[in-house]
């Protein structure tokens, strides 16, 4: 019988919840002869962290919600022979349906192993589809497997994997130079967060597809550009890499084949246009990160002149299990053409946020609703956000289209990498708008006019709107900036950057009305159509948010109703949050 392990999800995640206490007190506390203490990474439940797994023989147990005190129980509870019977949440009613819905391909070793040890992904078959492929199949054969699965490129364009690893193997090193294979982990949408728990999670998942599709084609090196925002996902890849060539993965003439690989990361700056190809390689080579003009493609020139590859963490991660089950495990999941899984950073106004990974086809509402569990405030659900800045905004009316490139397209969204970003009634769609659009105007390499002068006007009759001073012309001035950016912008930033405002416009152009012409957010988030008062009759006078007040707008005497001094009032909304009796009104 082996030895026990007692686990504990160690993600970033999980460290800001408090895991890294968990972890160390276990360490301390659990003797060493009862159970081995491991780090793993996230499983998926950030909404139930900490986690702490305890593994036997007989299965395993998880507990989500630990604190040292509840560590104290797990491992007495191991040493009795009893697991406490509370907080199990594989087995309660959330934790069944965030889990079971799920299909786990990308993510099917996240949460499980420990991955900064190469045993554990070793134990878990890791590998082994790299084996087969440099003794049993030809670069040729390899790409046929993956055409066959119908993978194509989860980054966000969706392209067919197998043609652009066709079109880069057809290119030939040049003279004394490389051929390279890239991964593109830049990721820079607000509120994702895929990649990053999926390095942290699976680093030599990442490291074998990388090592498949560079055999595939003909590549001998490689780069990873990770953001260096991901402090512990380039420590777990630089770990995972140092294991690797320690065991003859990476290296020369790789488990004997002939076949040479060697392997870079490169930390990005955090620049989000980066994660445009183009931009990516100028960045990677020491340049200013900015698109250029396509053609040479970059299989055809790209780092340093050479023929480059790129794909992103997600489609390198499918690799190896396509490789392992075959291309038909992986293709019996599809939905208007687009094949496999999905990995989404479900967030936002959702009970059960965190990492999905869902087949293709299942609709919005069954992932908000089913797996997400609904909204976590008690409002109504107003929308979702997919793709990231460069996303739109599908409005509650259309939570049944289904999660294909297809569906989610035809309402002016886009799948992207696997931003999600949930909103209820207390969102206000005009202000979401303006902020998708600032984040992209200050991410534009400036380098286009359309993107670099176009967006600022955008936002600045965006910002006018909700500061209370828009005008009737400003709605058809939005469809005419958003058109003429969209045709002439040269990379996808530019060309998708007016996608919120346009799909805001289209689904709620009642609330960019109430900002105009009534002066009114119906969300109660624009400050400046907004006002603060006190009721009186629920008004004590204790005075606590008279003495929270930092511009003293408020006044009353003891025990007596308060005002508010609408003309020193800052809207900052710190008196609504001291007062403890609902006396602070929004209107």
């Amino acid at each position: 019988m082996a030895k026990p392990k007692i686990m504990v999800g160690l993600g970033s995640c999980g460290i800001a919840a408090g895991g890294q206490a968990v972890y160390d007190y276990l360490k301390e506390s659990v003797p060493g002869a009862l159970a081995d203490i491991e780090v793993t990474s996230c499983i998926g439940m950030c909404w139930a962290e900490p986690l702490v797994e305890v593994v036997e023989d007989t299965g395993r147990t998880l507990f989500g919600y630990v604190d040292a005190d509840f560590s104290v129980k797990i491992w007495r509870g191991l040493r009795d022979g009893k697991l406490p019977d509370e907080k199990r949440v594989r087995e309660s009613r959330d934790g069944r349906d965030y889990l079971e819905r799920q299909v786990k391909v990308v993510l099917r070793n996240c949460g499980v192993i420990n991955p900064e040890k190469i045993d554990d992904y070793l134990a878990a078959g890791g590998y082994a589809a790299l084996k087969k492929c440099l003794s049993g199949y030809t670069p040729e054969q390899v790409i046929d497997i993956v055409k066959e699965s119908g993978l194509a490129g989860r980054g966000g364009a969706f392209f067919p994997t197998a043609v652009k690893w066709g079109l880069f193997a057809a290119n030939p090193a040049p003279a004394g130079g490389h051929k390279y294979m890239v991964c593109n982990a830049d990721e820079g949408d607000p509120g994702a967060f895929m990649d990053r728990a999926t390095i942290e999670g699976d680093p030599h998942g990442l490291l074998e597809g990388m090592l498949i599709a560079a055999y595939a084609t003909g590549a001998d090196r490689g780069y990873i550009y990770c953001r260096a925002e991901y402090p512990l996902a380039i420590k777990r890849l630089n770990l995972a890499i140092a294991e690797a060539e320690a065991r003859g993965f990476i290296g020369d003439s790789i488990m004997g084949s002939g076949f040479t690989f060697h392997l870079k990361i490169k930390e990005g700056a955090g620049a989000f246009v980066c994660g445009e190809e183009t931009a990516l390689m100028a960045s990677v080579m020491g340049r200013r990160g900015m698109p250029t003009l396509k053609p040479p493609f970059p299989a055809v020139s790209g780092l340093f002149d050479s023929p480059t590859n790129i794909n992103n963490v997600e489609t390198f991660e499918n690799v190896a299990y396509i490789i392992n089950n075959g291309p038909k495990a992986f293709n019996k999941y599809e939905s208007n053409g687009t094949i496999g899984t999905k990995v989404f950073a479900l967030a936002g106004k959702v009970k059960r946020a965190g990492l999905v990974e869902i087949p293709v086809g299942m609709t919005i509402r069954e992932l908000v609703e089913r797996i997400g569990g609904g909204s976590s405030t008690g409002l109504p659900l107003k929308a979702v956000q997919m793709g990231g800045p460069s996303g739109g905004c599908i409005p509650a009316r259309l939570f049944d289209t289904t999660i294909d490139v297809k569906s989610v397209t035809s309402t002016g969204a886009i799948m992207g990498s696997g931003g999600f970003i949930v909103m209820d009634e207390h969102t206000c769609m005009v202000d979401v708008a303006r902020y998708f659009l600032a984040f992209v105007q200050s991410e534009s390499c400036g380098k286009c006019t359309f993107c670099r002068i176009g967006a600022k006007r955008m936002l600045e009759i965006l910002t006018r709107i909700t500061a209370g001073l828009g005008v009737e012309r400003d709605l058809e001035r939005l469809q005419e900036l958003a058109a003429a950016i969209k045709k002439s912008s040269l990379c996808a930033l530019g060309q998708t950057a007016s996608n919120p405002v346009l799909t805001t416009l289209k689904y709620f152009p009642e609330e960019y009305e109430e900002h105009i012409r009534e002066k009114k957010c119906r969300a109660k988030v624009c400050k400046a159509l907004i006002k603060y008062g006190i009721l009186a009759d629920n008004c004590t006078g204790c005075g606590a948010c008279a003495k929270g007040c930092p511009v003293k707008a408020i006044s009353g005497e003891k025990k007596k109703p308060h005002a508010i001094d609408p003309v020193k009032c800052t809207r900052c909304g710190l008196c609504r949050e001291s007062c403890k009796f609902a006396a602070i009104e929004v209107c």
